[in-house]
């Protein structure tokens, strides 16, 4: 049934990215004004170090500066949100990862080099 297959996300991961985007919104919202708007030129409205120094009437070294520390202040932020479940992010399964290998193996069995 390939040719009925979706390239389409599924509702699950439409519902995770939506997810995803508001903690980020929500995290870039409470920078302090400096860093979130060299966060949101940069980053969001995607201008060169250059643009962004001349619109904020900047040093290109400052608007570095701040992107790091920005981005340093947004990890701390998503951290401290997620950090309580960023470790089952991960999880080990290994009933999917012994299946996975099986596979891996089977595939590789028809193709040995003589």
């Amino acid at each position: 049934m390939p040719a009925f297959q979706s390239n389409s996300p599924s509702p699950e991961t439409n519902a995770s990215n939506s997810e995803l985007k508001g903690l980020l919104e929500e995290a870039i919202l409470a920078l302090p004004i400096t860093y979130r708007a060299v966060i949101m030129l940069r980053d969001v409205e995607e201008m060169s170090t250059a643009e962004t120094a001349e619109v904020l009437s900047l040093t290109d070294a400052s608007v570095k500066v701040r992107l790091h520390r920005a981005h340093e202040l947004l990890r701390g932020e998503l951290f401290e949100r997620v950090g309580a479940t960023s470790a089952q992010a991960f999880n080990f399964h290994a009933s999917r990862c012994d299946r996975v290998v099986r596979a891996v193996f089977q595939r590789l069995e028809p193709a040995t080099i003589d």
